[in-house]
């Protein structure tokens, strides 16, 4: 029979963060999905909410959306975790918020820093009175520069300021917009692995410390590559319509049945060969016009307009097996209806079960793992989604005298 200890957790469901106390004051996405990763590898996850509650419960009701259902989004980042509601503006909710870090391992905040400081809850303040606690702060900007206490959601910082909306659209189209949540999520996991440097540096030291990330930083991270092309050369190639990319083995491609996929040909002499073999036209790797990797770049549009007239002849499921046989690397580009069905997904256990106790009796709502797995493990959610408050009593009754 499996025992338990302090937290709850049953030796057999160990997981590498057991016995870590996580303090979680965010609201939104990229707090609560790096407090959330923390939870579903064993921490015990405190949610401090305001008597409103964080916004994300009512994202349906902020878009006019009436009646009670499931919210998927807010699930997804407060799974496993105990809710409690405190009013920070008063002198008793204070009290106990510092109760609460006086016992715990990390503190996690996406509030700004000028509110922080209004709270006597920034990193120097909470130092004073908790010295070994890592302090884990998400913003939209940073904590310095002029823009530090400017409101920072991830389509603003992470996908516009980061020049990802500009870069990654073709010359003439409008900015790119990414769906929602990709930028908080990145922030998020990008925040899990400092605080993991941060308890480990810990270990050795005895001192908390304060680890930083900002949905900014993320997104000038993510474009890596080209932003230091840029600063390197001071120049960037900007990104062409899919008719005229200049290399055509990494392009997409549209099938029959308007399915499409990708080509992945990155070594242009090595995956021509295969293409071609695959559309029966073994003449194209004689041609002039594609003779070597430079020639094919010249003449990107010809090819692939060759390629588009090959491919939309047929079925995607014609193309398939003809892609295994003469070896040609791609991947289908998937809507989310084929993605939630895809079988290299839930091979990996990529989708897990979740309940919300502000649901009673509600299905399970399925919810996204997060993307590691420990000793080929995938762990499940130890409690479900919190209504707002639900744990208050339970969370200050462990700190009573």
């Amino acid at each position: 029979m499996a025992t338990s200890d302090d937290n709850g957790a049953s030796q057999v469901d160990a997981r590498p963060l057991d016995g870590v106390e996580v303090i979680e004051l965010t609201q939104w996405v990229a707090g609560p999905s790096a407090a959330g990763t923390l939870g579903d590898w064993g921490a015990d996850v405190i949610k401090v909410e305001a008597p409103r509650g964080d916004p994300q419960r009512g994202m349906f009701a902020a878009v006019g959306v009436e009646g009670s259902l499931p919210n998927p989004s807010f699930a997804q980042d407060n799974r496993g975790k105990r809710a409690i509601v405190l009013d920070l503006q008063t002198d008793d909710g204070l009290a106990h918020m510092h109760k609460l870090l006086d016992r715990a391992d990390i503190f996690v905040t996406n509030l700004r820093i000028d509110a922080l400081e209004r709270l006597e809850l920034d990193p120097t303040s909470l130092h004073a009175r908790h010295p070994s606690l890592i302090i884990a702060s998400l913003t939209g900007y940073g904590s310095v520069g002029p823009e530090r206490d400017t409101p920072g959601y991830d389509i603003g910082a992470f996908v516009s300021r980061s020049g990802l909306a500009r870069t990654n659209g073709a010359i003439g189209s409008p900015p790119i917009n990414l769906r929602g949540a990709i930028g908080d999520h990145t922030t998020g996991i990008t925040t899990v692995a400092g605080i993991l440097a941060a308890l480990h540096q810990r270990t050795a030291t005895g001192k908390g410390s304060v680890v930083e990330t900002s949905l900014l930083q993320t997104g000038l991270y993510a474009v890596s590559w080209d932003l230091s092309t840029q600063l390197t050369f001071g120049r960037l190639k900007r990104m062409r319509p899919r008719e005229q990319h200049d290399t055509p083995l990494v392009n997409t491609y549209g099938a029959a049945d308007d399915r499409w996929f990708v080509l992945i040909g990155m070594e242009a002499d090595r995956h021509f060969p295969g293409v071609c073999a695959a559309i029966d036209r073994p003449d194209l790797v004689t041609d002039a016009r594609f003779a070597s990797a430079s020639d094919i770049r010249k003449n990107a549009p010809e090819l692939i307009a060759i390629l588009d007239e090959a491919f939309a002849s047929q079925p995607l499921d014609y193309w398939i097996p003809l892609f295994e046989k003469h070896d040609v690397w791609w991947a289908p580009c998937q809507t989310m209806a084929e993605v939630a069905e895809d079988p290299q997904a839930i091979a990996l256990e990529s989708f897990i079960d979740t309940h919300d106790n502000s649901l009673d009796g509600e299905q399970p709502i399925r919810t996204v793992a997060t993307p590691v797995r420990f000793d080929g493990r995938v762990f499940q959610p130890r409690r479900p989604v919190p209504a707002l408050g639900e744990h208050t009593d339970e969370v200050l009754a462990e700190f009573e005298d």
